[in-house]
């Protein structure tokens, strides 16, 4: 279950795009900031909305990929 929350503290957060993107800007962004939840947003649009997702729900999306 992912959830857009306005709430999160996210100024200051330091955003990342995947080593294995192909540098076309239309990739996800992660930041490390918080630790219940890891907030994701669009590259294309960094001020746009951000949903967050449970670290351990995340994880296992990634996981599940691979």
């Amino acid at each position: 279950m992912s959830r857009r929350d306005e709430s999160l503290p996210l100024s200051g957060s330091v955003w990342r795009t995947s080593t294995h993107s192909g540098g076309n800007n239309e990739c996800l962004q992660v930041a490390d900031a918080h630790h219940e939840f890891l907030p994701v947003r669009d590259s294309k649009f960094p001020g746009g909305p951000t949903l967050a997702f449970p670290r351990a729900a995340w994880t296992a999306f990634v996981a599940h990929l691979r």
